[in-house]
């Protein structure tokens, strides 16, 4: 079920899928929005009540000022507040998701029980994505879907074809997230992110697709390796893996849950 919240006066809206089980926070990756988990959370049934917002400035969520790791985690924080979740739970991320993740269980340790971090490196260069150059050539609005589509060009569009919003007015249809501000969030997760990655203890599970290209084997095994407590997943697939390979994504989530 969707709710929101305003934080800062800004509307940031969450997904809910309920149910008696522990509460799963779950972010999701840039460009993207709460429902990417609804197989996650099928998956895990009745053990697991996964609770996934549109990250600020994504999806059904308000623009932002800003696209830093301090406003993504601040948010996370007043969704748990908002929650009344007092007792750590368990946090997953994807992609930008699981950089905002590792942050958040490294500022928020009384907060976080566990950290799931699905196929995100610490070690950023947002200048090897060459492939988002469609952000530039993108519309955030159009009178059709047709036009939004056609800006987005064949690879922005698999982004955005089944996430498209319709404008307040009805006067046309909005990308699901400003383009401008995916430049902002990719450009402000640059730089080396090895301290968070190490500053919490709880068990951490790293998921990885052992083709991505942004996160090379070498970095993974490395995170692995020095941060205590950590399991690895390697799945065979690219960065794009939870959405590939739904199935394998699903059990090695389920399989570290179940461990705690």
């Amino acid at each position: 079920m969707r709710h929101e919240l305003t934080v800062d006066g800004r509307t940031l809206s969450y997904l809910d899928f309920g149910g008696p089980g522990r509460p799963l926070l779950a972010l999701h990756g840039g460009m993207s929005e709460a429902l990417a988990f609804t197989g996650l959370a099928e998956s895990l049934g009745a053990d697991w009540r996964v609770i996934a917002p549109d990250q600020r400035g994504h999806g059904d969520s308000d623009r932002a000022p800003h696209y830093r790791r301090e406003g993504y985690v601040a948010d996370a924080v007043a969704l748990l507040d908002h929650l009344g979740l007092d007792a750590p739970v368990p946090v997953l991320g994807y992609s930008l998701g699981g950089l905002n993740a590792i942050h958040l269980a490294a500022a928020h340790p009384s907060r976080i029980s566990a950290l799931i971090d699905v196929d995100c490196g610490v070690e950023v260069n947002p200048g090897g994505n060459e492939w988002m150059a469609f952000l530039h050539t993108m519309r955030y609005t159009a009178p059709t879907r047709e036009e939004l589509l056609d800006a987005a060009g064949p690879v922005g569009a698999r982004f955005v074809e089944q996430a498209l919003r319709p404008l307040p007015d009805g006067a046309g249809r909005r990308l699901p997230f400003h383009p401008q501000d995916m430049l902002d969030s990719v450009e402000s997760c640059r730089g080396d992110h090895w301290d968070a990655w190490l500053g919490s203890d709880c068990p951490a599970l790293l998921v990885h697709g052992t083709h991505s290209r942004s996160l090379p084997q070498g970095q993974a095994d490395a995170m692995v390796a020095r941060r205590p407590g950590t399991s690895y997943a390697p799945l065979d697939g690219d960065h794009f893996v939870p959405f590939t390979d739904p199935q394998g994504f699903h059990k090695a989530v389920g399989t570290f849950l179940a461990t705690l």
